[in-house]
């Protein structure tokens, strides 16, 4: 376990041990609050680009499920086909693990697929850092390689378009009702819970212009980075939103930022963003909470919606928007994750309420 130290852009420096792959990476710093679910965090495809560090202390201590894969090509148990954050920062790795279902260590896994791990991180402290300046740009060193410094960028990179798919895929093919998927880097249990609800979900890449295709309502996915870097899905979005045959809209995370967006409204960077398995939020119009899993750092800014939209959702820690819709169209949105893998499944009920829609 070879010394490494995390420096930040402001000049904080951490050190700890190299668990994982043993290679220099950079990227966005960010923090999860999560005490379970190393592995779907992980295997988000809204991590990318991001050195994720976790506030729970012991992390590895059930290990992780098979990386095994579904005829219909989704991951059995992980989000996505690979680990898609640029490393993992932990206070306490637990080289010995216990679970039912766990196939190896995470420390084999994160070598196997290549990504950085570090323990011995005050992660209290880092996450006090970041809570008090915002996220920052990181940079993972090893003390025996000083001059071996790797540099990165976030802001103004279209992660979008390195982790959406490149082809048309279809699952549950002529199960019913046809829901078209934006993917900008969508979690593989967003499309089992529509699969679940006996849709059939064509899967489209971020850029696809599917306004030609026939189809009974849009599903705008979760995607990494800024959504202002996806001007060509707000172009498609908004052709949607002009065609005469009105047909339902659900986005979820990202899909809420580029559906505000495609309405006229603007979106702001978080100072720190919202990664965690318990944000509440409340329903507007109602004395509705929820507990919610959510991973994102940007949000809507709620009053540069134009008239005919609202918020559907406010979140009760910081006020800031956790959902819109059209006040008569069937449109509308969550900033946070109702599939909730991992996390609290308190608000998966908007999916029924969207296939009910179709």
């Amino acid at each position: 376990m070879r010394k490494v130290t995390l420096m930040l852009d402001d000049g904080s420096k951490f050190h700890g041990t190299s668990f994982g792959y043993e290679s220099p990476v950079a990227g966005e710093v960010v923090f999860n609050t999560a005490m379970t679910g190393y592995p779907e965090s992980l295997t988000d495809p809204s991590y990318a680009g991001q050195l994720m560090a976790l506030t729970y202390p012991l992390i590895g201590n059930y290990g992780v499920p098979p990386f095994t894969m579904e005829p219909d090509g989704l991951a059995t148990y992980m989000e996505s086909d690979r680990i898609y954050a640029s490393a993992i920062i932990v206070s306490d790795y637990s080289q010995a693990y216990s679970h039912w279902n766990a196939k190896e260590s995470l420390a084999d896994w994160l070598m196997r697929e290549k990504v950085p791990g570090i323990t011995g991180i005050d992660t209290r402290e880092l996450t006090k850092t970041l809570r008090e300046h915002g996220v920052m740009m990181g940079k993972i060193v090893f003390d025996d390689e000083p001059d071996n410094v790797p540099t990165a960028a976030y802001a103004g990179v279209n992660y979008v378009a390195q982790v959406s798919c490149k082809d048309v895929i279809r699952y549950n093919p002529g199960a019913g009702k046809k829901v078209v998927l934006v993917d900008c880097g969508v979690k593989h249990n967003i499309i089992r819970c529509l699969i679940k609800r006996g849709v059939e979900v064509v899967r489209v890449p971020w850029d696809y212009d599917f306004n030609d295709m026939p189809f009974d309502g849009l599903f705008l996915a979760n995607g990494p980075g800024d959504p202002d870097t996806c001007e060509a899905t707000v172009a498609n979005i908004r052709r949607f939103m002009a065609s005469p045959q009105v047909r339902p809209c659900m986005g979820i995370c990202m899909g809420n930022q580029l559906l505000a967006k495609a309405a006229g409204a603007t979106i702001y960077k978080l100072k720190y963003g919202h990664r965690s398995h318990n944000q509440p939020v409340r329903r507007v119009g109602t004395n509705h909470c929820y507990i919610t899993s959510q991973n994102h750092g940007y949000a809507v800014k709620a009053e540069t919606l134009p008239g005919e939209w609202e918020q559907l959702f406010v979140n009760m820690n910081d006020g800031s928007n956790e959902g819109i819709r059209h006040k008569e169209k069937p449109w509308f949105s969550a900033q946070f994750h109702p599939e909730a893998c991992s996390g609290p499944v308190d608000t998966e009920f908007l999916f029924d309420e969207f296939v009910k829609l179709l």
